[in-house]
């Protein structure tokens, strides 16, 4: 597969190639042409210079078009992901459902009006004129996107950017590009204007830096790591910034839990997506009347977990991104068991690959458990009870999501009033969501600002007042 960087929907020619490879056996995925500073520059030019913004109607037909068309490739994009991302086939199926959720959404709010009427005669300082609201698109915005949903976190910057008629420049991760590339010729071949869209792949320094700094970039959305987050914050300068920057997202099991839906929700959380979700479980946290029953019945459901081949229709977990990644991860593990940890399962790595692993008795002060760990790791820390349990949730500096197990409601409640972080899910892994709800965290998680379809149509664009005597 060769593909090509896009500025304003036409390829880039003559530039360095970057070879895309399979994380499981190096097989060559595919091949992009890089782009370079200039065209960085370029697209952003493009952008900016864009007028032509198509109505709220066409913009919508262009979504559903784009959604219909994905639909019947929808087999092709999935073994893309697995190829260029080593996850597994079922992975890369259901992020290509999600991305056919995030499409629809886009589209529908591409036709609504969130405008209002004020009257203007309500005060003894008013006068009788009608004051109103209208939203308007920027002129350019940026996204950088990473390697865990090479699919989904583009159709989340790309869907709400078109919905609100924004162009937009996208930097996809350069770990899994082939997707985004063929996502984009999808909504060129939908009908979508070149200008709106460009994808880029280059030199940090030519194309992400650029992009942060840029002055006509107005709103920039960013999905990675705390460290580049923040470099972004102190060096964006005057733009809107919407980062989402990972997390630490702890499970929390009560006495009263269903034991057979908690255990699921440990290890579909921990382990989806081979543990590379900012929502993954990543600390499960037990009350001590269940702890022993609820460990044993974790590490026979994690037995169920066939670690390899992505491609292999019998794989439920794939590679991690790189053997760097897996190599880090284990680094991770064995500092837990110096610490007086124990690996009950997993833990085994082959290459990328890394076999899901159960490990009690974890330190709360291991770097397991107070970082984050991306991959597929399932520590289990043992609580004296709920309000033990809700300060050691709270103890890291990360605030995305969380998941409580519970048949109580007054615990559920006070679980949701005392949890730092940006959602809270009762009896539900702590990435549940839908496609158009608030996304977001707090913290080293993000600034608050939701994603999410609805809140991202309102980062990429801004709200026009305006009054009349009628």
């Amino acid at each position: 597969m060769n593909l090509a960087s896009l500025i304003a929907g036409k390829p880039v020619s003559g530039k360095a190639a970057l070879t895309v490879r399979s994380p499981y056996d190096g097989a060559v995925a595919g091949t992009v042409v890089m782009a370079s500073r200039a065209d960085t520059d370029a697209a952003v030019a493009a952008a900016c210079a864009f007028r032509e913004t198509p109505s709220r109607f066409e913009r919508s037909d262009i979504l559903e078009k784009t959604r219909t068309a994905l639909e019947a490739r929808r087999e092709d994009f999935a073994r893309t992901i697995s190829r260029e991302a080593g996850l597994a086939l079922r992975e890369g199926r259901y992020e290509v459902g999600r991305t056919l959720d995030v499409l629809r959404f886009a589209a529908m709010e591409a036709l609504r009006d969130d405008g209002q009427i004020f009257s203007a005669d309500i005060s003894a300082q008013g006068k009788a004129r009608k004051i109103f609201t209208t939203r308007e698109p920027l002129r350019c915005a940026a996204a950088i996107t990473p390697f865990n949903h090479p699919l989904n976190q583009v159709a989340h910057k790309v869907g709400p950017a078109i919905a609100a008629g924004t162009p937009l420049v996208l930097k996809p991760s350069e770990k899994t590009p082939l997707v985004a590339l063929m996502f984009a010729e999808l909504l060129y071949a939908a009908g979508l204007p070149g200008p709106m869209l460009s994808v880029l792949l280059g030199p940090t320094g030519d194309v992400a830096e650029t992009l942060v700094r840029h002055p006509d970039v107005e709103t920039l959305a960013f999905t990675g790591s705390v460290a580049i987050g923040k470099h972004i914050a102190a060096t964006a300068g005057y733009k809107k910034l919407v980062l989402e920057l990972g997390g630490n997202d702890p499970l929390i099991v009560l006495n009263d839990a269903d034991l057979d839906l908690a255990v699921t929700l440990a290890a579909e959380g921990s382990f989806r997506n081979s543990g590379q979700r900012c929502t993954a479980v990543k600390r499960i946290l037990v009350e001590d009347g269940i702890a022993a029953e609820f460990t044993s019945r974790l590490v026979g459901k994690t037995r169920e977990y066939v670690c390899g081949d992505p491609l292999d229709e019998a794989t439920r977990v794939g590679t991690v991104i790189d053997e760097a990644a897996a190599m880090a991860l284990e680094t991770v593990l064995r500092e837990a068991v110096a610490a007086g940890a124990k690996v009950l399962v997993g833990g085994e790595r082959r290459g990328a690959l890394l076999s899901p692993a159960v490990i009690a008795d974890v330190p709360r002060d291991c770097r397991m458990v107070v970082c984050e760990s991306f991959g597929p790791l399932a520590p289990i820390l043992t609580v004296r009870d709920l309000d033990d349990a809700l300060t050691l949730a709270n103890s890291t500096a990360y605030g995305l999501s969380s998941g409580v197990v519970t048949t109580s409601l007054p615990s559920a409640l006070k679980a949701i009033r005392t949890l730092r972080c940006g959602t809270v899910n009762i009896n539900e892994v702590p990435g549940f969501r839908v496609e158009c709800s608030p996304f977001g965290g707090i913290k080293d998680s993000g600034l608050g600002i939701k994603e999410g379809v609805i809140e991202a149509i309102k980062a990429y664009s801004y709200v026009k007042t305006f009054s009349l005597p009628w």
